[in-house]
């Protein structure tokens, strides 16, 4: 409750000073405790820094099993048998510069998205930097402020706190003078100030945190399974490499240098080196388009979960309304003079000094009275959906009025609920004046208050709002409004929007989370929805399943923001809110949402295409790896000719499929999607490689019959591996047509050019062998045709 003198009014050219103690820390007293450190010196991390970046693109795994294998590769074989080093070389520098680049664009948007708090020094009230704040700082705060130290609170005015971010208690705790104030929590009602007295990493929510970085991956389902990939296929590595090392180095009875260069050859394309690098460009390119669309991505994941969405939770002011008002009309009820009514509403408007929307248009068409002093104050909040203040009139009389929601009010057979339903359903949002018979700080104050006049205020739509709606209903993601507005009032708003649904008041909603999901899925617009329903809701839906957005801007959407799988909030949206989201859309456009659900739909899609391509490589390498060591043959290829046909089949396409538009809803089991394509292929693949190979291996004897051989066992894994990714491409587009046929075109060019043979080492020997190969691999495509259109209906994703 805000208790306000009501002495004479303050000269406003020169102010009455600032009692003392809360006038703030002079500039001296600043420079002192930054001189000792006292500043609130927890860094933002808003990304990795370039060491940390280069050390992790750098030293990875099988960056070190392909580095190793190269060095040996430059010591004993030709230079063309070393150029899979210098590939990785170059996609290692691709990761990191697309990495930097990410870094500097999620960085110039943290620092714009930036919390400023209100701190008051030597008297004056200015807005500084998290960073800057320093010990026994006097910070400033009002509804949707976050509070970013500890402190002990030295003014308040009905100030009232949700600490549930950091203790889990619901209910807001009313805060006097004297008591304390936790960083992370965040101010749903009044106004007041406190004093910081721990700072830096001896803050609450730093210690909490101090092991947390922001931007991070390791929640994504992506990652998780491209690791467990990784996992499994180091685990077949190792020993089906040291089966072949022995069959080459000891079984066969060739030179010692080429023994090592196919031993080699054999190892390297079982390692999907270019699926992580993949992996993290798609991310890297991701936040940055997402960055040139002044969408902060505060963590990494988001960009996944939000492609993953099935239903996308929407609050209606500041999402698919504007933020500001319109006061289109004012009506008297029980002959109340209006004269009397306009001079109530500016006292109501100049009563509260942080103003919400509603508030706002309120002040802005009835100024303030002057003989009018407030002595009491009620702020309002989304739980109680009302304000109120007592006052002093120029007569010596006083009154105390309320001024809310109508339907919280009023009681049910009350005749201005008939004339509010009226409006509610135009689309208008209507305010309840009324003139109560308690004190504001009974319980019951609004008991047998008297309806005085009805505020009628239009509400601004978003002008891009409905094409938004009409792209998810599109993408078959369903929108669910929740507000806590009137329900009639917000169904007339989302219908003009288009969105079209039943309409429920959420305090008929039950309260068994089976049975809310049930009503949660047959309506589509809830009103009159308290805060912590919000958070309700989001958890019936996610318990029948389905992975939910939440957006909003105002203090009363945090819990629900928090618990949403993915929290979106308007940049101008309350500090609050902007910390808890997930995704900040800075230039406060719901329009932005659909290129966000966009551009996450393309990295999961596209890496799970392209994760394809890379793992049939390591299935067939493995495979063949296993049928020369039980055959005891020599491997059938060299480093260079691997290289060639990963540059062809693999590296330069899986670049152009990563980031080609996809706009299909992610999928789940991610491993499971792509194993049980890549299985069959690279069995296939590898299986019709080697047949080739055994009836080259009859054909051809005597000097070249090695290179001839290998030839054949080059065209033919070529062709498979061409025709796996023509399957991986489809649907067909002019580009993807055109991308599959220029790398055979390559292919035969290498084949042609007899330059390129000599380098390659690849020489087509006679008609009937090259022939031969080239049927294996129309028979394996067959097969593969058939193995895809199998698994579709066997292993549906």
């Amino acid at each position: 409750m805000k208790h306000i003198d009501a002495g004479a009014e303050l000269d406003p050219v020169h102010p009455a000073p600032v009692p003392e103690p809360t006038r703030g820390l002079s500039a001296a007293e600043v420079a002192e405790r930054v001189a000792r450190g006292q500043i609130n010196d927890v860094p933002v991390r808003s990304s990795r820094s370039l060491g940390e970046i280069v050390r992790a693109n750098v030293f990875t795994r099988f960056n070190a099993i392909i580095g190793a294998l190269w060095l040996i590769m430059l010591f004993v074989a030709p230079f063309q048998d070393s150029l899979f080093g210098y590939v990785i070389i170059a996609n290692t520098g691709i990761g990191i510069i697309q990495e930097w680049r990410a870094k500097k664009t999620l960085d110039s948007l943290a620092v714009i998205g930036e919390v400023r708090p209100m701190v008051r020094r030597d008297g004056v009230a200015a807005e500084i930097g998290t960073s800057e704040i320093v010990l026994d700082d006097i910070i400033e705060i009002g509804p949707g402020d976050k509070v970013v130290v500890d402190g002990v609170c030295v003014e308040a005015d009905g100030l009232e706190i949700d600490e549930s971010l950091l203790t889990g208690e619901a209910d807001p705790v009313v805060k006097q003078a004297g008591d304390p104030v936790m960083s992370g929590s965040f101010v749903v009602a009044g106004g007041g100030a406190f004093r910081a007295t721990k700072v830096g990493r001896q803050a609450y929510a730093a210690q909490l945190a101090e092991e947390a970085s922001r931007f991070t991956l390791v929640d994504s389902e992506l990652r998780t399974g491209i690791s467990t990939i990784l996992k499994y296929v180091t685990w077949m590595m190792i020993p089906t490499a040291l089966g072949l090392v022995i069959s080459q180095l000891v079984a066969k009875q060739h030179g010692f240098k080429d023994s090592v260069a196919r031993t080699v050859g054999g190892i390297v394309p079982m390692v999907p080196e270019g699926l992580v690098l993949l992996t993290s460009v798609a991310f890297a390119i991701g936040v940055i388009r997402l960055g040139r669309r002044q969408v902060l991505v505060q963590e990494l994941p988001a960009i996944e979960g939000l492609a993953r969405v099935d239903t996308v939770c929407l609050d209606k002011t500041g999402t698919l309304t504007e933020g500001g008002m319109d006061v289109s009309e004012l009506r008297t009820l029980q002959g109340a003079d209006e004269t009397y009514v306009r001079k109530v509403l500016g006292a109501l408007g100049e009563s509260d000094p942080r103003p919400n929307a509603s508030l706002q248009a309120i002040i802005d068409a009835y100024p303030d009275s002057e003989d009018w002093r407030c002595t009491e104050a009620l702020p309002f909040s989304s739980a109680r959906k009302y304000s109120g203040a007592s006052f002093s009139e120029g007569d010596g009389e006083s009154s105390t009025w309320l001024l809310g929601a109508p339907d919280v009010l009023l009681g049910p057979d009350d005749p201005a609920l008939a004339e509010t339903g009226r409006l509610n359903e135009q689309g208008l949002r209507v305010l309840l004046l009324a003139r109560a018979t308690r004190d504001l700080d009974d319980s019951k104050v609004k008991d047998g208050a008297r309806p005085t006049a009805l505020v009628v205020l239009e509400q601004r739509l978003r002008p891009d709002a409905a094409d938004t709606l009409r792209y998810f209903a599109e993408q078959n993601v369903r929108a669910k409004v929740i507000s806590g507005d009137n329900a009639v009032s917000v169904g007339a708003v989302a219908g003009k929007l288009g969105l079209s649904g039943e309409v429920l008041d959420a305090r008929r909603l039950p309260s068994n989370q089976a049975e809310m999901a049930k009503s949660l899925d047959k309506g589509t617009v809830f009103g009159r929805v308290t805060p912590q329903q919000k958070r309700d809701m989001v958890g019936a839906l996610q318990s029948r399943g389905h992975t939910v957005a939440m957006t909003g801007d105002g203090v009363n959407d945090v819990l629900a923001l928090k618990d949403a799988d993915i929290g979106v909030s308007m940049g101008s949206g309350s500090e609050a809110t902007r910390a808890v989201a997930q995704i900040v859309l800075l230039d406060n456009s719901f329009a932005t949402l659909p290129s966000v659900v966009g551009e996450g739909r393309r990295v999961i899609g596209n890496i799970t295409r392209v994760a394809t391509l890379f793992l049939v490589k390591t299935v067939y390498s493995v495979l063949l790896a296993l049928l020369v060591v039980v055959s005891q043959v020599e491997y059938p290829f060299l480093p260079r000719h691997l290289t060639l046909l990963s540059t062809l089949t693999i590296g330069v396409p899986a670049f152009f499929l990563a980031l080609a538009p996809n706009k299909e809803r992610a999928k789940p089991h991610f491993v499971r999607r792509v194993m049980r394509y890549s299985i069959p292929g690279g069995v296939v693949a590898g299986a019709a490689t080697f047949v080739t190979y055994l009836i080259a291996r009859r054909h051809y004897s005597g000097p070249g019959a090695l290179e001839a051989q290998t030839s054949a066992a080059t065209l033919t894994l070529f062709l498979i591996s061409l025709w796996v990714l023509a399957i991986i491409a489809r649907p067909y587009t002019w580009w993807r047509v055109g991308l599959v046929t220029a790398m055979g075109v390559a292919f035969l060019f290498v084949l042609a050019v007899p330059s390129l043979q000599n380098f390659f080492a690849l020489k087509l020997v006679g008609v009937t062998i090259p022939w031969v190969a080239v049927g294996i691999a129309a028979v394996a495509a067959a097969v593969l045709e058939f193995l895809w259109k199998w698994v579709d209906r066997r292993f549906p994703a």
